[in-house]
């Protein structure tokens, strides 16, 4: 597998930490990993990324935590 090349969005802070990045394999396969603990990636599909994404452009969850459920 070749070396992915990893982007964060242009609203993070120079030398923050605190991102998410993503990258996509030749397959277009995403990845998506923490800037702060990059050895730990989240692989999944477009679609599924897709999901993701029309959800928190909705707010779906917004306020209840992670995943729409609140925290304990």
């Amino acid at each position: 597998m070749s070396p992915l090349t990893w982007q964060k969005s242009s609203f993070s802070e120079a030398g923050a930490d605190t991102c998410i990045e993503v990258a996509a394999a030749p397959t277009q396969t995403p990845h998506l990993r923490e800037s702060d603990n990059p050895t730990t990636v989240l692989t999944t599909t477009p679609a599924a990324l897709r999901a993701l994404l029309r959800g928190i452009k909705a707010g779906v969850g917004a306020g209840a935590g992670f995943g729409g459920v609140a925290p304990r």
